[in-house]
């Protein structure tokens, strides 16, 4: 089932909004918090997770927090012939990278990856080139995060809709 499959409501809307501001919150909790009985609260988190749309209830920590400072995007041209799946075991293999897309353009794929200085990125892209399979690498080091990673006014925006 693909994220396009779920449907999402008010209700719905205000449970991801509460897990979000407080992901250590038990059932019951949000059951009052939600004006709805504990049953619905858990019915409605099953099918969310079961339905793709809740991936994880980890911690999101900030790379930077962590002596991860610097933040790049790299465009990686990559050996057809060795595909993607084996390209994505390898970038896989290292911490720094944070998520890899296959991407249309000139790329074959966009890596997001930290690293502690300019330095650390330079031994980062080059543990990253050091696969047979990937060619080239194109890097762009971001300067500030404008709009970190956000969900919710996608979530709410998705719930009045339906």
């Amino acid at each position: 089932m693909t994220g396009q499959d779920v449907q999402l409501d008010e209700l719905d809307a205000r449970l991801l909004s509460l897990l979000r501001d407080e992901p250590r919150i038990g059932m019951l909790e949000l059951s009052r918090r939600l004006a709805v009985a504990r049953g619905t609260v858990q019915a409605r988190l099953d099918k969310l997770i079961a339905r793709g749309a809740i991936r994880g209830f980890g911690p999101d920590v900030a790379p930077a927090s962590i002596g991860f400072g610097v933040t790049s995007f790299v465009t990686l041209e990559i050996s057809q012939r060795y595909g993607h799946s084996a390209v994505a075991d390898h970038l896989a293999a290292i911490p720094e990278v944070l998520e890899t897309h296959t991407i249309t353009g000139s790329g074959d794929l966009m890596c997001r990856v930290v690293a502690r200085s300019n330095t650390d990125l330079q031994r980062v892209i080059d543990e990253i080139l050091g696969y047979e399979g990937i060619l080239r690498a194109a890097t762009i080091i971001a300067l500030a995060e404008l709009i970190p990673y956000r969900i919710m006014p996608l979530v709410l925006q998705a719930a009045k809709r339906s």
